[in-house]
């Protein structure tokens, strides 16, 4: 019997107040909480992971950088983007975390190939690429024993910001999306195909839930 994985399909939202709810979220799950998935786009922003050096930042201009707790260095998210947060228990799946990010990696790669674009990893920097561009951006971290942050999936936006850093450390880092390669502009048809092949590799059955976020709980007064 496969486990549900509450989809949440949340348009677009601001990064922190999303940071802190999944933040929350994962504080306060318990043994039977049920695995989420957030799909939602960010408006413009910066983020810059635990490792990460202000160095790889090269003219934020208008864009915000928000320094926040999860791996890897520097991305852009925007319109026109797919930001996915899986809020996973990897105990009670029985996933370790490098084949959490091996099996959302070949999620977006099969993704893909419904569109006939061929992409694939690449040895020490965790993404997928489609030749020597990045379409896809993977930042985690987990606490308790669970999953959260995610992966950024580039569909159809404005790229240029990606112009005004080191993408995820890397000077000069080529970036693409699937508009530019053939695939569909609409971010629900590629939505679609994600959520399944995402259910795919980790076995889950996908349940939809209410298009915001959980409220997050009470702070007891001290």
């Amino acid at each position: 019997m496969s486990l549900p994985l509450k989809i949440r399909r949340l348009g677009r939202q601001p990064y922190e107040p999303t940071w802190r709810a999944m933040s929350a979220f994962t504080d306060n799950r318990v043994a039977d909480t049920a695995d989420e998935l957030w799909l939602l786009e960010h408006d413009p922003v910066f983020t810059l992971g635990q490792a990460g050096k202000m160095e790889h930042v090269l003219m934020p201009g208008d864009i915000p950088v928000v320094p926040v707790d999860r791996g890897g260095q520097v991305t852009y998210h925007g319109p026109g983007q797919i930001v996915a947060y899986p809020l996973i228990d990897l105990r009670r799946l029985g996933v370790g975390v490098r084949e959490l990010v091996d099996r959302i990696e070949q999620s977006i790669i099969d993704t893909l190939r419904h569109w006939q674009i061929v992409a694939a990893r690449r040895e020490g920097a965790p993404g997928v690429y489609v030749d020597a561009a990045k379409i896809a951006a993977l930042g985690l971290r987990v606490r308790r024993g669970c999953s959260f942050h995610g992966l950024a999936f580039n569909v159809a936006m404005d790229l240029e910001p990606f112009r005004r850093i080191n993408p995820c450390g890397y000077k000069g880092l080529a970036v693409t999306q699937v508009l530019d390669l053939g695939g569909p502009a609409q971010l629900a048809a590629v939505e679609d195909v994600l959520i399944g092949e995402f259910c795919r590799q980790f076995g889950f059955t996908a349940e939809p839930a209410a298009p915001f976020l959980p409220e997050l709980p009470a702070r007891v007064a001290v």
